[in-house]
């Protein structure tokens, strides 16, 4: 069976900084997450297995090919950055189109294929709108419709819930199953556990540039839940919010601050339970929601002790 990503000794440094030490590394899920805080080497490995850096050691193979300057293997890849680079007066569907034009299609097979991406991206309402228009979360499916033009068989997203509101992550964490259901193989990076635990069981744990745990979220899930976590709530009425946290006993701490508010509890599931309950009722102004690396930050410590 050929391995979606392997990795044998596989390292990138830049100057004396090192980003991948050493990495020994087989994925063959339907769905990875890829999991650490900032800085721990995830962008750098997807830009490795992209075939845009070269190893400084070691030796990575995406669908059983070596990616670099091979063009063949990386139409079967796509690619959704967590930055955005867009036109902002141009539509979605004319983004889509004219990288499908750069990839060398004609301009009717560019245009179908833009137009499917769209719609499996659930954008064809919006995909003739400027994207300046557009919300983080439809910013976010455009970019993801780009990649999926050549028809991958692999797609990376890089943080692809960041800044997104609990409607947002909720349609992403769709189409990410929709997107895999299709047969595409899809590896998420992210720093927080509960957005990679709601799309797979399958994580891969980076710390300082290693593999520092692959496995099943179970798994390490325990761990995890034995550090304090810290979630930012945005809302213009944080006083309100904070009420519906008074009764959830594993809350132990809430800060507030200028449209915001910061909950600390031992378990963060039945706080993002709420939140999405509010958000969907309606019942509070809810702008957004950012989890620190803290609790990453803290149980990696704890593993490399």
């Amino acid at each position: 069976m050929t391995m979606i990503i392997e990795a044998e000794g596989l390292s990138k440094w830049f100057g004396e900084v090192v980003a991948v030490n050493n990495l020994n590394l087989s994925v063959d899920a339907r769905i990875t997450g890829l999991l650490g805080p900032n800085g721990a080497g995830k962008s750098t490995l997807i830009k490795l297995a992209l075939g845009l850096y070269v190893p400084s050691r070691g030796v990575i193979r995406v669908l059983g090919k070596k990616p670099r300057n091979n063009i063949a293997l990386l139409q079967r890849v796509g690619y959704c950055p967590e930055t955005d680079h867009f036109f902002e007066n141009t539509t979605g569907f004319e983004f889509v189109y004219w990288l499908n034009r750069y990839w060398g299609m004609s301009r009717t097979h560019a245009r179908e294929q833009a137009e499917a991406a769209c719609e499996l991206t659930h954008m064809t309402d919006r995909m003739h709108d400027p994207i300046d228009t557009y919300s983080k979360g439809m910013r976010q499916r455009i970019k993801i419709a780009q990649a999926l033009t050549t028809a991958p068989d692999l797609l990376f997203l890089d943080e692809p819930m960041n800044g997104l509101d609990p409607k947002g992550r909720d349609e992403m964490y769709l189409l990410i199953q929709t997107l895999a259901d299709c047969g595409i193989a899809v590896i998420v990076s992210s720093h927080i556990l509960y957005e990679i635990e709601r799309i797979t069981d399958s994580v891969v744990l980076m710390y300082r540039g290693a593999l520092l745990a692959q496995g099943r979220v179970r798994d390490i899930r325990d761990l995890i839940d034995r550090h304090p976590h810290a979630i930012r709530v945005e809302t213009s009425d944080p006083r309100t919010v904070s009420k519906a946290f008074l009764d959830v006993p594993q809350v132990t701490k809430i800060e507030f601050e200028e449209n915001a508010l910061v909950v600390r509890t031992r378990d963060p599931n039945p706080c993002y339970a709420l939140l999405n309950e509010m958000a969907r009722a309606g019942s509070a102004p809810i702008d957004g929601i950012t989890c620190s690396d803290d609790n990453l930050q803290s149980v990696f410590e704890y593993l490399t002790r």
